[in-house]
């Protein structure tokens, strides 16, 4: 189901979890500090911790605004597996500096790390539209 059409509903803490950890682990590989990790999902330090631990008896809650900031991590994650072949791009190329005129000389992970919605979002975009076609 559309993460859009699922927002309305409830997330079940199965699912809160799976992707958190799906999205903290991934946050990691970019080497993303764990303040900028808590800033862009929009969590307490303790809940990425509890996250980083996969402790399998560990449920949590999560709202429909933490969901979709997990889903643009992954979905930014994807897209940057469709566009690069080697590991070196995909999990670097949100630290690296950026001349694009959205990221004005600041990494993706930068802008990200507002905390905002809108700043993930346009990230997300400008990334995404690096694939073209490509679906």
């Amino acid at each position: 189901m559309p993460l859009a059409l699922q927002a309305q509903q409830e997330f079940t803490k199965n699912q809160c979890v799976t992707g958190l950890r799906a999205a903290v682990g991934i946050l990691e590989k970019w080497a993303a500090s764990s303040e900028q990790a808590c800033r862009i999902l929009r969590i307490s330090r303790s809940t990425y911790t509890r996250a980083r631990q996969h402790d399998p008896a560990w449920a949590v809650a999560l709202d429909a605004d933490q969901m979709q900031r997990i889903s643009f991590v992954l979905n930014i994650h994807a897209t940057l597996r469709l566009i690069f072949d080697n590991p070196q791009n995909v999990y670097g190329f949100v630290s690296m500096s950026n001349d694009n005129e959205f990221f004005n000389g600041r990494s993706p992970l930068e802008i990200m790390s507002q905390g905002d919605m809108i700043s993930l979002y346009e990230t997300f975009r400008r990334i995404d539209a690096l694939r073209g076609a490509q679906w």
